[in-house]
């Protein structure tokens, strides 16, 4: 899921600034970074040598012009820093903010993480990036709650878990791999013995680390401890208004308060805290009084997840909202966040969202499932999802399972390699699934002719749920209402009448 608020969309800025100010289209942009010249003055700033990583050495360069780095790290800062300077004059950025953001080691890794992304596989529609933005560690299948919608089916650990030492050699890895954004996952995170001495490690490591969780665990001293480890995100489910419908879904009665006070909690201890949301038939009419509620317990983000029939949920298919509940829903949500002051963020992880905002003249910023860049994006909105491109399972994010199994997606269980047997960068690169999944022009039906393709390209964990093919129409979308109508008739009985918000 993610996490890193406003990091991905504003990378991406940063690097559409590497132009003239005519470049305000995709076409535009690809043929200036795309071209042989541009390309090779790229890869000569990715390459390492003897100075260690020329491309940090180069954004460090832009920070302290007076250090000394041998002559090719020198050409690479000029030459950053040409590009930067540029960049402030066009889009009216600071000199001094400028010199904050990239004074930031999270956003450093991420734009480091883009250009050589650009510099690896040159433009692409959508980009693909040299690592993952994002991984969810699942770093345990325990859990103490009993969710009937669990992407998992969790409920005791698995044999074979990573281990301490292997999950901080796994930290290793991401870090070495360029990535920038690990979320603890599972199960439930907290209930593993092991999780604040990995965490403190990953955290010392310079990742930027998230915590989804049930919050039944975060008592205020637990609150604390998530804060001291360097957990800068924490994720709380709440599933229902209120302790008939939430525990209802949880399985366990009485955790809605416990989940309450968890976020409380965080709340108090200055964390970023986000209410996640799994959106179904039985809560769907319950989404305006869930936001009044994150309002009121004063946290930053409610995100409406896309449901996936898969792990335990798979038992629940008929609980998937239709096309149009899931349409009117983002269109609730988007006018949420575009009158919100104080109010939490709203949004969703149906990449359908990103499309639908580019429709709506009235929203400003670009919600892409997970990624956010905010407000003020001045017209580039379409060109900024062309990078981005909705989706991103084996793209910019992807997961890892307790056991070690590389997956596209939490909600996308096929294991393409696993971190025990084959090192992740080369996972990451090789595996042919995760090519497919970058490769948006064999995609069936709707999602293959649709004008949106390369902004949203819909949701492939919906498809391979559903169809049990990555390319094939997800059934989410208003444009695949036959394919949806076909599914329904399929369970029998055809479809149920549906819940409004209000």
């Amino acid at each position: 899921m993610f996490y890193g608020r406003y990091i991905y969309g504003n990378i991406v800025l940063y690097m559409l600034f590497m132009s003239t100010d005519k470049l305000y289209t995709f076409p535009a942009v690809r043929r200036w970074l795309g071209n042989p010249l541009a390309l090779a003055v790229l890869r000569f700033m990715a390459r390492e040598d003897g100075c260690g990583d020329r491309l940090t050495n180069a954004l460090n360069y832009y920070l302290d012009p007076t250090e000394k780095y041998c002559w090719k790290c020198n050409i690479a800062g000029r030459t950053m820093a040409y590009m930067l300077q540029r960049s402030g004059v066009l889009f009216g950025i600071d000199e001094e903010d400028m010199h904050a953001g990239l004074s930031e080691p999270v956003f450093q890794r991420g734009l480091k993480n883009v250009l050589e992304g650009i510099a690896h596989y040159g433009i692409t529609m959508p980009q693909v990036v040299n690592a993952p933005f994002l991984v969810v560690w699942d770093c345990t299948h325990r859990c103490n709650l009993r969710c009937t919608h669990c992407y998992q089916d969790a409920q005791r650990a698995l044999p074979h878990e990573l281990d301490t030492d292997e999950a901080k050699a796994l930290m290793d890895e991401l870090v070495e791999a360029g990535v920038v954004i690990v979320a603890f996952s599972g199960g439930e995170p907290l209930m593993r013995k092991d999780f604040f001495e990995v965490a403190e490690y990953a955290h010392r490591q310079g990742l930027y680390l998230a915590l989804a969780t049930n919050g039944t665990l975060v008592t205020r001293e637990m609150a604390r401890r998530i804060h001291e480890a360097g957990i800068e995100y924490v994720e709380i489910s709440i599933d229902g208004k209120d302790a008939e419908s939430h525990d209802a879904m949880r399985g366990i009665p009485g955790v809605f308060d416990s989940a309450v006070e968890g976020i409380k909690n965080c709340v108090d201890e200055g964390i970023y805290t986000c209410i996640a949301t799994t959106v179904t038939r039985s809560n769907y009419d319950q989404i305006p009084a869930i936001y009044d509620l994150a309002t009121d317990l004063g946290v930053r983000r409610l995100m409406c997840f896309n449901f996936i029939p898969t792990g335990r949920g798979a038992g629940m298919a008929d609980q998937d909202i239709s096309p149009e509940q899931r349409r009117d829903l983002i269109q609730f949500l988007l006018a949420k966040d575009e009158e919100r002051e104080d109010e939490p963020e709203a949004l969703s992880t149906a990449p359908q969202i990103a499309p639908i905002a580019i429709e709506d003249d009235e929203y400003e910023g670009i919600p892409l499932g997970h990624f956010y860049s905010g407000r003020g994006v001045e017209g580039r909105t379409e060109l900024l999802a062309d990078f981005i491109g909705g989706c991103g399972a084996g793209r910019l994010y992807c997961s890892i399972e307790p056991e070690g199994e590389v997956q596209p997606c939490v909600f996308l269980p096929i294991t393409v390699g696993n971190v025990r047997d084959t090192p992740f960068a080369e996972i990451w690169h090789s595996s042919e699934v995760f090519k497919k999944l970058r490769d948006r022009s064999h995609l069936a039906g709707s999602c293959g002719e649709c004008e949106n393709g390369y902004v949203c390209g819909g949701c492939r964990a919906r498809a391979w749920a559903y169809f049990r093919d990555l390319d094939a129409p997800d059934p989410g979308c208003v444009r695949n209402l036959k394919e949806w109508r076909a599914l329904k008739a399929s369970e029998g009985g055809g479809e149920q009448g549906e819940a409004t918000l209000t």
